[in-house]
């Protein structure tokens, strides 16, 4: 990995203010799967909406200059909500007797894969966190594996399988300590 050249991280809390760079930069990361539906454009506009306006929502966009590199978001999620019930096998009151916060997407313009901007988008979206854990979910295939290895490599475990829509994939759900 290389060291990422300058960058600025901002941090969204009304997703109005994000959601034309968000739909920007997850058109440019995404670009080889938009033709399937769960990944294309429209859909992904779709769960961003409804992720935006739950409780605790935060996005952490990278910018290049004005143009928009990478992004992560995620929102709060507590025992019962339909990410821990999608989830099998359910997942041990460890992880849902607080609240959690959800990492819902993380990407990265192709041009700056491999820099380390990934990672400091995350980094960046759980300092400002109070939750003691944070989850995600990883479809297996990704990179043929490799996204999922790399998650492992930042303190993620996988405790379970969901998958969220009859479009999507089976996701690996994985979880880590915020701190």
């Amino acid at each position: 990995m290389t060291s990422a050249p300058a960058i600025e991280l901002l941090s969204f809390t009304d997703l109005d203010a994000a959601r034309g760079d968000l739909l920007d930069v997850y058109a440019e990361a995404r670009a080889p799967l938009l033709h399937l539906a769960n990944y294309a454009i429209s859909s992904f506009g779709e769960r961003l909406d409804r992720h935006g306006s739950e409780a605790g929502f935060q996005a952490v966009l990278a910018y290049e200059g004005e143009h928009p590199v990478g992004y992560a978001y995620g929102n709060r999620i507590e025992d019962g909500d339909r990410y821990w019930q999608r989830t099998s096998p359910a997942p041990s009151e460890q992880y849902t007797a607080q609240p959690a916060l959800a990492l819902k997407e993380i990407g990265v313009s192709p041009h700056w894969r491999g820099m380390g901007v990934a990672r400091r988008i995350h980094d960046t979206l759980l300092a400002a966190r109070d939750e003691r854990y944070v989850t995600l979910m990883v479809n297996e295939a990704a990179g043929d594996g490799k996204v999922q290895a790399l998650y492992q490599t930042w303190g993620y475990m996988t405790i379970g399988y969901s998958q969220p829509s009859p479009a999507s994939p089976r996701l690996a759900v994985m979880i880590r300590p915020t701190g």
